[in-house]
C-alpha cells in the first residue's frame, strides 16, 4: 500500500500540473533568475507540497516523483531537485506567513536563506539577522560570520553613559552600534599582544575591522595628531560615523579596564570636538575597548564623565584553525628536512 501511495498517490498528476503552473507564470512574469521573484516561487511550491502532504498524507518519498516531473515539464529551469525541494518545504515550514517572506526574505538570495535555516532554529533570531543582512547588505559568508560570531547577543551590550550625555534618539541609535565583547579572532594573535602591535594588525585588517565595526563607520586615521597647550597627542584610531554624523574615537587596551582611561578619553573627545568637529556634526563619541573590564568599577568611571564614552571587551584567538594546523609541518617533518640538509649523522 505505501509503495502504491509513493507511485501513483489520489490526485497527484493534478497537483504537478498545479505548482508547474506556477512556475510557468513566474518565468511569465519576469525572468526566473531575479531573485525576488525565485524566493517567491519556493515557498510557494514549498508550501503547496507542505500542505498537499498534510492533507492527502502522502509520504516523503513523494517528493523524489515530484523533482522529477517537475523537471520534465520544465527542462528549462534549474534547482528543482529532491534536495532543493525539500528545502523549499522546509523553508514553507519555517515561515509561514507569506507577508514576513515578502517583507525581508525574498530581498536575501536562497543560499542566505538556507544559511539561516541550517545555522539557527528559532524563527526571531532568524527574522532578526535577515533583517541585518538586508539592511547592512551582507554576503552569505559575512551572514554566516555574524551567526557564528552571535552577533545577535553582543550588539548594543557595550557600557555606556550615553543615555545622560547624548540626546534622544541619537543615545539609543548610538547604544545600538556598540557591541561587547568585539571580536578579533580575525587576528589570530595571542594574548601577550602589545597595543601598537594590535592597532599595526588592525590597520593591515582594515575592511575585517570596518566589518565588525558595523554599517556607517568611515576611517579617518591612526595615530591622529592633534596638538594641546603646544603638547602633541595620538589617538589610537578616528572614524566618523555618516549616521550618527559624528567622530568617533577609539582607544585600545591591552589590559583590564582602568578608571584613568575613561579621564584620558574625556580629553581626547574635548580636543577632537574642539579642533575638528564642524557645523552639523554631533558630539564625538569614544570607545574604549579592553582586554577585560570590571562592569561595576566602568559604571563608576562614566557616571561623572562629561562626554559620550563606552567601554567595551575584544575577543581575540591564539589558536589556528584545523585547517591551517594540518598545513603546518610536524616535528617529523622537521627532523626529516634537518636530515636532508645536514646529511646522516656521523660517527664520532
Amino acid at each position: 500500500m505505501t509503495k502504491k501511495l509513493v507511485q501513483e498517490p489520489k490526485g497527484y498528476h493534478a497537483f504537478v500540473r498545479l505548482l508547474a503552473a506556477h512556475i510557468q507564470k513566474a518565468a511569465f512574469k519576469s525572468t526566473i533568475t531575479v531573485n525576488r521573484n525565485l524566493i517567491l516561487l519556493y515557498w510557494r511550491l514549498g508550501h503547496e507540497i507542505l500542505v498537499r502532504q498534510k492533507r492527502e498524507g502522502w509520504g516523503a518519498k513523494i517528493i523524489d516523483r515530484l523533482a522529477k516531473d517537475l523537471a520534465h515539464l520544465n527542462p528549462q529551469m534549474q534547482g528543482l531537485s529532491t534536495r532543493n525541494l525539500k528545502y523549499m518545504r522546509a523553508f514553507a515550514e519555517s515561515w509561514p506567513d507569506p507577508a514576513i517572506v515578502q517583507a525581508s526574505l525574498a530581498q536575501l538570495t536562497w543560499y542566505h536563506n538556507l544559511a539561516l535555516m541550517e545555522k539557527l532554529r528559532g524563527p526571531a533570531e532568524r527574522l532578526w539577522y535577515a533583517r541585518q543582512a538586508v539592511e547592512h547588505g551582507w554576503s552569505r559568508n559575512v551572514l554566516v560570520h555574524q551567526i557564528e560570531s552571535k552577533l545577535h547577543r553582543r550588539l548594543g551590550k557595550a557600557v555606556t553613559n550615553f543615555r545622560r550625555t547624548l540626546p534622544a534618539p541619537q543615545s539609543e541609535l548610538a547604544q545600538q552600534l556598540v557591541k561587547d565583547p568585539y571580536n578579533f579572532d580575525f587576528l589570530s594573535m595571542g594574548a601577550s599582544v602589545q597595543e601598537r602591535d594590535l592597532e599595526r594588525s588592525l590597520l593591515l585588517r582594515l575592511r575585517d575591522l570596518l566589518l565588525e565595526l558595523g554599517k556607517g563607520f568611515s576611517f579617518v586615521g591612526s595615530q591622529y595628531h592633534l596638538e594641546v597647550g603646544g603638547q602633541d597627542y595620538y589617538l589610537d584610531l578616528l572614524f566618523y560615523h555618516l549616521r550618527l554624523r559624528c567622530f568617533v574615537v577609539i582607544d585600545l587596551k591591552v589590559e583590564e579596564f582602568k578608571p584613568e582611561y575613561a579621564g584620558k578619553m574625556n580629553f581626547y573627545l574635548s580636543a577632537v570636538d574642539e579642533q575638528l568637529r564642524r557645523k552639523g556634526d554631533n558630539p564625538s563619541i569614544g570607545i574604549i575597548l579592553c582586554k577585560s573590564r570590571n562592569e561595576i568599577v566602568v559604571e563608576y568611571a562614566l557616571r561623572d564623565t562629561a562626554k559620550p564614552v563606552s567601554v567595551a571587551r575584544y575577543r581575540l584567538t591564539n589558536t589556528l584553525s584545523k585547517t591551517l594546523q594540518s598545513d603546518l609541518p610536524t616535528r617529523k617533518d622537521f627532523v626529516r628536512a634537518n636530515r636532508l640538509l645536514t646529511g646522516p649523522a656521523r660517527k664520532p
